[in-house]
């Protein structure tokens, strides 16, 4: 087969990594790609938000199946138009993808489903969503309704933070877009991906991510930091209450509305007292969780993504080895904030690439032999073990290799399911 991946993070370069070791794979081509997938696959430059520009590089490369990577593409629509002109596809469509390029549209389908989640309120203006907190009082969630790279949500510890917030998003931080407030949910947090094919759910894997910048879980939230899998919070008979209450019913409400789920379904949940609630879903693989994911699944992640798109996942099933994963990000000093760009890594031609070590790039690019850092998060060091904690040292050990002055990661990843360390 012939397969196209659209995006050039972390996450393509994992998907193309376990895609890359099927026999089913032929070609291989990720656009735009970055400097790590470039040595694996082919790359081309082209605007993966384009509709014609992706369809064109489609048919002029005789693609037998596309595999979207970024929300951006799902929220333009480029899957629509793939499948209209007879492609094969894996990635909901533009309506099914409201999902996640809209709280509002999330939180109504959990109101019409009575999916448990947070209470919530939406508002158009400043002084509303203001007076409403202010009634509410702290902590509490804000949130940008629209796309905002995992970026665009404060959790407030104060009204004074939730009004600074609220400020930031209605002058246009995230684009033009209103705010969703919500009620602040206690608990552990963790991830929960499920393959759904408009009709059958098929749980692929848990993974728990780290998203505030800071060691201890502190500091902005980011795109996450480092994530590890399987998630242990995330118990057989948790996973069972979630398809039950939550996945299988969204599922359903979204098919009853004409507009069936095809894709990842990645469910962020919030964990208290044996009960799971929603937080929010995205419907891509999340970043970094896909590369602790994608070192467990390994080459059947294609037949998997094969059978959602050809909508038999009533069949399909994950062979799953009994092994740990985990992935630490390596970003540039200063992000989630303003970073330097351009700066040289070195020590990469050292790294070892097994199916228990990995080093996969996000913002990276290539230039006359030398990588060079170009995003805030850059490298994704990933281990795999029989243990979290062999997953643990692996994957430590590659960021230890790397030499880069100009970056940095946290070194408590995991700390919730490895206190001793």
């Amino acid at each position: 087969m012939n397969i196209l991946i659209l995006g050039s993070g972390g996450r393509e370069h994992a998907l193309a990594w376990a895609i890359r070791q099927n026999p089913k794979c032929d070609r291989l081509i990720v656009a735009p790609g970055n400097a790590g997938i470039e040595r694996i696959a082919d790359c081309a430059a082209i605007d993966i938000n384009s509709r014609a520009d992706v369809l064109e590089f489609a048919e002029d490369n005789a693609i037998d199946f596309v595999v979207i990577g970024p929300e951006a593409p799902l929220a333009a629509g480029v899957s629509d138009a793939l499948r209209a002109a007879g492609f094969l596809v894996f990635g909901p469509s533009q309506a099914a993808a409201q999902l996640e390029a809209s709280k509002t549209f999330t939180k109504e389908i959990c109101d019409a489903c009575n999916a448990p989640t947070a209470a919530w309120a939406r508002f158009t203006d400043p002084l509303g969503a203001r007076e409403y907190v202010t009634k509410q009082g702290a902590p509490i969630v804000i949130k940008a309704d629209g796309l905002a790279a995992g970026k665009g949500v404060t959790v407030a510890e104060t009204i004074a933070q939730a009004h600074e917030a609220i400020d930031l998003i209605f002058q246009g931080e995230f684009g033009d877009t209103s705010v969703v407030i919500e009620e602040f949910m206690a608990g552990e947090e963790a991830s929960f991906f499920i393959l759904c094919d408009g009709t059958d759910c098929l749980p692929i894997g848990t993974a728990q991510d780290h998203k505030r910048v800071g060691e201890g879980d502190t500091g902005p939230n980011t795109g996450g930091m480092g994530a590890y899998s399987p998630a242990p919070v995330l118990t057989d008979a948790l996973q069972q209450q979630v398809m039950d209450r939550i996945v299988r019913p969204t599922v359903a409400e979204m098919a009853r509305k004409g507009m069936p789920f095809q894709g990842v379904l990645y469910a962020g949940l919030m964990i208290q007292d044996g009960q799971a609630r929603l937080v929010e879903y995205n419907v891509r693989f999340g970043d970094p969780e896909c590369q602790a994911l994608m070192m467990r699944l390994g080459a059947q992640v294609l037949d998997l993504l094969l059978a959602c798109a050809e909508e038999r996942l009533g069949a399909a099933k994950v062979n799953w080895a009994d092994d740990h994963a985990m992935t630490i990000v390596m970003a540039a000093n200063g992000y989630p904030g303003s970073y330097e760009k351009g700066t040289v890594i070195s020590g990469l031609d050292e790294i070892p690439e097994t199916s228990f070590e990995m080093v996969f790039h996000a913002g990276t690019a290539s230039d006359d032999g030398k990588v060079l850092a170009t995003g805030g998060r850059v490298l994704a060091c990933t281990g795999r073990g029989d243990s979290l904690a062999e997953a643990h040292e692996r994957a430590y050990k590659l960021v230890d290799m790397i030499d880069w002055p100009q970056g940095f990661c946290r070194r408590d990843i995991g700390w919730r399911a490895l206190p001793e360390s």
